[in-house]
């Protein structure tokens, strides 16, 4: 198909959606819609990206890990991603930093980073990841894992390709084989989080939860041409999400995430040492690789080298 004509019926289909968001916004009654499940809050900075622009969007991928009747914006961080996406060229690069890793929190002095978010919310987790990677995200989402548990099952589970058979007792008894493994969402939840059983321990875990957004990334990538497909996920997404973004920019960000090019995904875990401050123990992230990661990814949203 001519790419014009392409870019116009592009255009045309964002458009009717963007209406029907726009009035869903309006006539869905605020006790209607639940609220707690996911949380994407729009950095003060943040212009949006507009599909087939310049601009690199950077996104805070946060689980939260609030128990029940918890505000998930002010519980501990369980698994942190800085996820970059250029929606002009399809790179996508995800930078994942362990959630033990002992930084600077704006206002907060120096804690766990996984504590930002319970200190100050999504902003405070923003400026955290701001003065470690030297990148402050244009948004921060915030999900709990039950949702995420439920957002995997509805595309259907997810492939990824485990380097290592591991398992834990309380989450994954019977462990995951190393190899091609296709996971439910409960299964791709406990994949993100074991890290007990990895010999790279919360290092480990990080680059698996890097692997698990390849496999959601894959199985949306396999799907986005279906007719309302990407519209019914922003719909269903916006069902459960408290957001300061308007319903043209999630439309937009889902757009960009469906048109990544899986060849052009990199990704990189930041590296540490492990060590005690009092009788805490923590990680003492390697802060010159995270600014060098930070200062190759940020342009383009790609890492040249890990």
């Amino acid at each position: 198909m001519n790419p014009v004509v392409q870019r116009i019926r592009r255009a045309a289909k964002a458009a009717v959606l963007v209406g029907v968001l726009a009035v869903t916004a309006f006539v869905v009654p605020p006790s209607a819609v639940q609220s707690t499940d996911v949380s994407l809050v729009k950095i003060r900075h943040a212009q949006g990206v507009a599909v087939g622009g310049a601009d690199v969007v950077w996104i805070l991928a946060i689980g939260s890990d609030a128990r029940p009747g918890q505000d998930m914006r002010r519980a501990r961080g369980d698994a942190l991603q800085l996820v970059g996406i250029n929606a002009r060229t399809g790179a996508a690069t995800a930078i994942g930093v362990p959630r033990d890793s002992w930084v600077s929190i704006p206002g907060h002095g120096r804690e766990k980073i996984n504590s930002a978010l319970y200190f100050a919310g999504p902003r405070g987790m923003a400026g955290a990841m701001r003065n470690l990677v030297g990148i402050e995200p244009d948004y921060v989402m915030v999900t709990r894992f039950p949702f995420f548990e439920d957002m995997v099952d509805d595309i259907g589970g997810i492939t990824v390709t485990n380097p290592r058979r591991f398992q834990d007792p309380y989450l994954k008894k019977e462990g995951f084989a190393k190899g091609l493994i296709h996971l439910d969402g409960y299964n791709a939840m406990a994949f993100s989080r074991i890290r007990k059983g990895l010999s790279g321990g919360d290092f480990d875990r990080s680059a698996n939860q890097q692997r698990t957004l390849r496999g959601i990334h894959a199985r949306i990538r396999s799907q986005a041409d279906r007719p309302g497909f990407i519209e019914r996920g922003v719909m269903t997404v916006m069902e459960h999400m408290a957001t300061n973004a308007s319903p043209a920019e999630l439309f937009e960000l889902a757009q960009a995430v469906a048109q990544v090019d899986p060849s052009k995904i990199t990704t990189c875990v930041v590296r540490g040492r492990v060590g005690f401050v009092g009788a805490a123990s923590v990680v003492f992230p390697d802060v010159a690789q995270a600014r060098r990661l930070g200062r190759e990814a940020r342009a383009d949203a790609t890492l040249r080298g890990c």
